[in-house]
């Protein structure tokens, strides 16, 4: 996907040549969803159906840098922070903040703000946040101080390289002190570029542009509406003929990206890594998956390859929990995945080896074993669990799809209502420490299998402290070769997705290793 990443940064450098002069004030955005979103509260949900419509309402400390083609650690620039900087061994964060900044409601922006943002994610403070699915990421923060209403300082246990980049990302806004959880659900207040005006459940989303912004003249657009259309098809049909000027980002598949623009050609698409992996939840909790011999009988039963080549004719790349390279800064080299357990060609060979374990259970093709499986109401969720079933059974287990509503859906994972579920993992940022500390370690709130592993735990902070890159990847790879050893959540395939919009819609900034942090829409303008 080299050539991807190329195209990407091309489309971005003749945007930014053309920002100087085209850009036009006006018009409605209006573009195409997929659900309904659990709430609007991006602290509190782990979607791109909450995050892509809502993180324009906000503004985060720092971000990407949006003409950077890749989000980078190198490439993070202010955002309400003028400036910053890193004392005390790397252990003490202090920010210089923006004056003059408003809340959508007229209140002043303040240190305060930041301060209660993160002493409720950090859960320092009961923020009355229904669920808190990042908590983990900010495990190293000891202490908050603010001096003054325009310098906030992160005290750290440990130096950090990655607390900056988690703070960069999409799901990383700064909230008001004043407004209460419940309302932030239900009716954001923000600082961004455009204001919260109405969520109409299973409907819409529309915001209006931020006359206040502290980016003076920005944003050009005057409203951005999300229609929810469950179905990808109707979606597909409604962008083509006019109706919609962009797709939710990375929803499609490349298949569908080549079908609109052999319709429209004209049509701008771009297919990329989403940062997203289809991977297999095992509830190792229950029974039966509590007998590790069973767990191990459903990763012997999966083709990889065959998931690409079926969801994206072969698009689709292989890897463990970190994105692959050369988009992803953390992922395996092709020599190192070979040798990781499951990664190998000879398909056949595992499942022969699932099949003996399953006979010696009492099962086998005249006895298959039942199984539920669970998964979102999403096309794409839905497409990966039919091939799942489909894999299940070469090892004598005959699968039921249990398909849920996205509300219910992260409801029955927090539970761990489920005995095995197909999930399509979103991760905001590829960075190990977001990877590692939201996803497998033994108290997080993402942590849905259950796998808890105390002695690697111990490498994710030596990782996570490790300033020399090289030594950090190491640690990093070989922890995602025991996550997989282990079953701990296995990955399946990493998604390519591509997002669609008409020519008209100019100024779009995304990224090549993340869907999840470039939807401020601050500088895009419609030119029709």
């Amino acid at each position: 996907m080299a050539t991807w990443l190329g195209r990407l940064a091309l489309v971005l450098a003749l945007c930014a040549t053309s920002i100087a002069y085209a850009q036009k004030q006006g018009g409605t955005l209006r573009v195409t969803h997929r659900d309904n979103p659990p709430s609007a509260s991006i602290h509190e949900e782990a979607t791109i159906s909450t995050d892509m419509p809502f993180m324009a309402v906000f503004n985060n400390l720092v971000i990407f840098d949006p003409d950077s083609p890749q989000n980078r650690p190198d490439r993070i620039v202010p955002d309400l922070a003028t400036s910053w900087t890193l004392t005390n061994e790397g252990r003490t964060l202090t920010f210089q903040l923006r004056d003059g900044v408003k809340w959508h409601d007229g209140k002043p922006f303040s240190s305060a703000d930041v301060k209660c943002t993160w002493d409720v994610v950090t859960g320092h403070v009961d923020g009355k946040m229904r669920k808190n699915p990042r908590k983990s990421w900010w495990f190293n923060i000891k202490d908050i101080t603010v001096n003054g209403p325009r310098e906030v300082t992160f005290h750290l246990n440990e130096p950090q390289p990655s607390l900056l980049v988690m703070m960069a990302g999409g799901f990383s806004p700064v909230y008001p002190c004043h407004v209460p959880a419940s309302q932030m659900r239900t009716a954001p207040i923000g600082t961004g570029p455009f204001k919260f005006a109405e969520f109409k459940q299973n409907e819409s989303i529309r915001l209006v542009r931020n006359p206040d912004y502290w980016k003076p003249g920005k944003p050009y657009i005057d409203a951005i509406e999300y229609t929810i259309i469950p179905s990808r098809a109707t979606a597909i049909l409604a962008l083509v003929s006019g109706r919609y000027d962009l797709t939710l980002t990375g929803e499609l598949s490349p298949e569908n990206a080549k079908e609109i623009q052999a319709q429209v050609p004209q049509m701008d698409c771009i297919v990329q890594p989403s940062n997203t992996q289809g991977n297999l939840l095992i509830n190792r909790d229950k029974p039966p998956f509590d007998d590790p011999r069973l767990r191990r009988v459903l990763g012997l039963s999966i083709d990889r390859r065959a998931f690409s080549e079926i969801l994206s004719r072969g698009i689709n790349k292989i890897g463990g929990a970190m994105l692959a390279p050369p988009e992803g800064l953390w992922g395996w080299s092709a020599e190192f995945m070979e040798t990781v357990p499951g990664y190998g060609g000879d398909v056949e060979k595992s499942r022969d080896e699932g099949r003996k374990i399953m006979r010696e259970l009492g099962y086998g093709p005249d006895k298959m074993m039942p199984l539920k499986v669970t998964t979102r109401n999403v096309a794409s969720y839905r497409d990966s669990s039919v091939i799942l079933i489909d894999h299940l059974k070469s090892v004598y287990i005959q699968g039921e799809l249990e398909v849920l509503d996205s509300s219910v859906w992260y409801a029955r994972l927090l539970r761990k209502d489920y005995a095995v579920g197909m999930n399509v993992q979103g991760t905001g940022i590829d960075d190990p420490d977001v990877q590692f500390f939201e996803n497998y370690t033994c108290s997080s709130e993402r942590n849905y299998t259950g796998y808890c592993n105390p002695e690697l735990e111990k490498l994710y902070a030596l990782q996570s402290r490790t300033t020399d890159f090289e030594a950090r990847r190491k640690i990093v790879w070989d922890i995602d070769k025991k996550l997989q050893e282990d079953g701990a959540r296995p990955v399946i395939y990493q998604s390519q997705g591509a997002t669609c919009w008409w020519p008209h819609v100019k100024g779009l900034k995304m990224a090549v290793n993340s869907i999840y942090n470039h939807w401020r829409f601050d500088e895009a303008w419609i030119e029709r």
